[in-house]
């Protein structure tokens, strides 16, 4: 048979670092925290949002307003265009292309072979309608 352990009561156990006989001291002084109850968010009485609409598009003076505006001229414009106008890398505007300007905005991106190198525009809509009208 097995010897039974005998329990110590907890007041004669003896911490095991200092830094532990600080805590349960500390811990009997610590007032408990109440709750209190969570402000209500109700919107104004009168209706009107507080904050300002967000307005749609590119802000002006923005890097995606430069690249836009790059991409609607009637040449286009290269990458190593943008990346001289934006600072970005070449790898970071193909992104943006694919990212925002055809998946965001879902405009259509004209790309052409012109002297061995290749310009990119935005195709103007043929009939008023973008594409982003249409799936909508």
């Amino acid at each position: 048979m097995t010897k039974a352990k005998s329990k110590q009561p907890a007041s004669t156990k003896q911490p095991i670092s200092k830094s532990d006989a600080n805590r349960s001291v500390k811990a009997k002084h610590v007032a408990t925290k109440t709750k209190r109850p969570a402000a209500s968010k109700a919107s104004p009485a009168t209706g009107a949002s507080a904050l300002p609409k967000k307005a749609s598009g590119a802000r002006t003076g923005s890097k995606r307003a430069q690249v836009m505006a790059l991409l609607r001229s009637t040449n286009g414009c290269t990458i190593e265009a943008i990346v001289k106008a934006t600072g970005w890398q070449p790898h970071s505007v193909r992104g943006f292309f694919a990212g925002v300007i055809r998946k965001k905005l879902k405009l259509d991106l004209d790309s052409e072979l012109v002297d061995k190198v290749r310009r990119y525009r935005i195709k103007p809509a043929a009939d008023g309608i973008s594409k982003s009208a249409k799936a909508a």
